[in-house]
C-alpha cells in the first residue's frame, strides 16, 4: 500500500504541470477559436502541423526516455553515463532533422501542402528539435524523483505561453496563425535554456557497449511509438488528403477543436504515464509487482470512467471552451474521450513487454491498431468526415489493447480484477446513456441536476465498494 501512496503523490505531482498546465492551455483554445474563424480554415492548419510535430518528436527521441528508465535502474550501470548515451542519441537525430528540413524547405513544404507558407514549417521544425533535446532531461528529473522541479519548468512554459499569446490576440488583436507557432517557438527556445545548468554538473562518458544495448532496447519501443502516435495523429494528418480545398481545412479546424475537450482524459493518462514508468521498473523485483500493477489498472480505470462521466454530464459548459461556430462537431467529444480510455489501459497493459526485455511485442500491437485506425479513416473520411477519425481511434486502440491483454497473458500473466473492473464500465456505460438520452429542450440546470446526481452515485458506489474502512482495496 506504501507503494501505491508513494505512485499517487508522483502522479498528483506530474499531474500538476500536466492537468492544471493543460487546464491553462486551454484558455487558449477559446482565444484562438474566438480570433480565428472556423470558416477560415486557420485552426485546421494549426490542427494539421502539431499533428506532424507530435510524430516528429517520437522518431526524434527514439524511445530513449523508457530506455533511460530501464538502464539507469539496471545492476552495473552508471545513471550518468545511461544519461550521456541517450542524449547523443537525440542530439544527432535532432541535428540531421535540423539539416534537412532547413536545406530543403523548397521540396518539403510543397509536399505537406505549405508551399506558400514555409516559414510555418520552419518554425515548428524548430519547436519540435528543442523539445526533443528536452525530452531527455525531463525524464532524467523523473529519474531523480525530482517532481518539483518537473513540475515547474512544465507550468512556466505553459504560463509563458498563455500570457504572450494573450497580449499578442486578445490586446494587440492578431489574427494570423503564424503568431500560434512563433510564440510556441519563443516559449520552448526559453525553457531549453534552464537546462544547461543541469547538462554541464553531467559526468559525461560515452560506451559503445551500452550504446548497443540501448539502441536494441529503443528500435522496437521507437516503432511502436510512431504506431501509437500515429494512432493520435494519422487522422488529423490524412484528413487534408481525403476532405481536400478548403474544405478540409474548416473541418479539421472544427473537429481539432472539439477534440480539445475530450483530451481532459489525455491529460490524466499522461500524469499517470510520468509517475508510472519509474514506478513499474524500481518495483519489478519486489514479490508482489503483479498485485500492485493489477490494482493499478482498476484505480487507473475508475479514475478515468469518473472523469468521462463528469465530461460527459458537463458539456453543456465545457462547450463554450471553443467558439460557438465549432460547436457543430461536439459529437465527437465522448467517441474520442472512449479512444483515449482504451489507449490509456493499453499504455497499463504495455509494460509486461518491457518488464521481460521483450519491446517487439509492442511494435506488433500498435502496428495492428495503426493499420485497423487508419482502414477506417481512408474507408469512411471521404463520406462521414470527422465522425470517421473518431471512431477510428476507438476502433485502433481497442485492437491493440485486446492484443496486448491477451499475449501478454500468456507471456507475463497478471491477475486483474475484471469483474470488478467491468461493473464500473457497466454502470459508466449505463450512465452515460442516461445522460445522452436527456432531451436538449429540457431546462439547462435540470440537465445538469440530474447528471450531476449520476455522477456523485458512481463516486458512492465506488468509496461503498473499494473504499470502506478508509483505505482503497484490490
Amino acid at each position: 500500500m506504501a507503494n501505491l501512496k508513494s505512485l499517487v503523490k508522483d502522479t498528483a505531482v506530474y499531474g500538476l504541470s500536466s492537468i492544471v498546465g493543460r487546464f491553462l492551455n486551454y484558455l487558449l483554445v477559446p482565444l484562438y477559436t474566438a480570433k480565428i474563424s472556423a470558416a477560415s480554415g486557420g485552426y485546421g492548419v494549426v490542427t494539421n502541423l502539431y499533428a506532424y510535430t507530435a510524430l516528429i518528436l517520437v522518431i526524434l527521441i527514439f524511445g530513449m526516455e523508457t530506455t533511460l528508465f530501464r538502464f539507469a535502474n539496471k545492476e552495473g550501470e552508471r545513471p550518468d553515463s545511461v544519461f550521456s548515451t541517450a542524449m547523443l542519441v537525440v542530439g544527432v537525430l535532432t541535428a540531421v532533422f535540423i539539416a534537412i528540413i532547413y536545406g530543403f524547405i523548397g521540396q518539403i513544404a510543397p509536399l505537406i501542402g505549405y508551399a506558400d507558407r514555409q516559414n510555418l514549417v520552419l518554425m515548428m521544425a524548430t519547436v519540435v528539435a528543442l523539445d526533443a533535446l528536452q525530452a531527455v532531461p525531463f525524464s532524467y528529473l523523473r529519474f531523480r524523483k525530482c517532481p518539483i522541479r518537473f513540475a515547474s519548468l512544465k507550468l512556466l512554459f505553459i504560463v509563458l505561453n498563455i500570457g504572450i499569446n494573450v497580449l499578442y490576440f486578445l490586446v494587440l488583436d492578431k489574427t494570423d496563425v503564424a503568431y500560434v507557432f512563433g510564440i510556441n517557438l519563443a516559449c520552448t527556445s526559453f525553457i531549453t535554456l534552464f537546462f544547461i545548468p543541469d547538462l554541464l554538473r553531467i559526468e559525461w562518458s560515452f560506451s559503445p557497449r551500452l550504446l548497443r544495448q540501448m539502441l536494441a532496447y529503443s528500435w522496437p519501443i521507437l516503432m511502436l511509438g510512431i504506431a501509437g502516435i500515429l494512432n493520435q495523429t494519422a487522422d488529423k494528418i490524412l484528413y487534408p488528403y481525403l476532405r481536400t480545398g478548403l474544405r478540409g481545412e474548416v473541418e479539421l479546424g472544427i473537429y481539432g477543436a472539439c477534440v480539445k475537450i475530450a483530451m481532459v482524459m489525455a491529460m490524466i493518462t499522461q500524469a499517470f504515464r510520468y509517475a508510472y514508468e519509474p514506478f513499474v521498473f524500481g518495483k519489478a523485483k519486489d514479490v508482489d509487482s503483479r498485485s500492485t500493477y493489477a490494482k493499478a489498472m482498476k484505480y487507473f480505470i475508475i479514475f478515468t470512467l469518473l472523469a468521462f462521466l463528469v465530461v460527459v454530464g458537463y458539456l453543456d459548459v465545457l462547450r463554450y471552451i471553443i467558439g460557438r461556430d465549432y460547436w457543430e462537431g461536439l459529437a465527437v467529444v465522448p467517441v474520442v474521450m472512449i479512444a483515449e480510455i482504451l489507449m490509456g489501459v493499453y499504455f497499463n497493459l504495455s509494460f509486461w513487454y518491457k518488464l521481460i526485455d521483450r519491446t517487439i511485442w509492442g511494435l506488433w500491437f500498435s502496428l495492428a491498431g495503426c493499420a485497423v485506425l487508419m482502414a477506417v479513416n481512408v474507408l469512411f473520411v471521404p463520406r462521414f468526415g470527422y465522425m470517421a477519425c473518431a471512431w477510428g481511434g476507438v476502433a485502433g486502440y481497442g485492437v491493440a489493447m485486446l492484443l496486448s491483454y491477451f499475449v501478454g497473458q500468456r507471456k507475463y500473466p497478471i491477475a486483474y480484477p475484471l469483474r470488478s473492473i467491468g461493473a464500473y464500465v457497466l454502470i459508466a456505460a449505463l450512465f452515460t446513456a442516461l445522460m445522452m438520452l436527456v432531451p436538449d429542450s429540457w431546462p439547462m440546470w435540470l440537465r445538469l441536476g440530474g447528471n450531476t446526481l449520476l455522477v456523485i452515485l458512481f463516486v458512492a458506489h465506488f468509496l461503498y465498494h473499494d473504499c470502506r474502512n478508509g483505505s482503497p482495496k484490490g
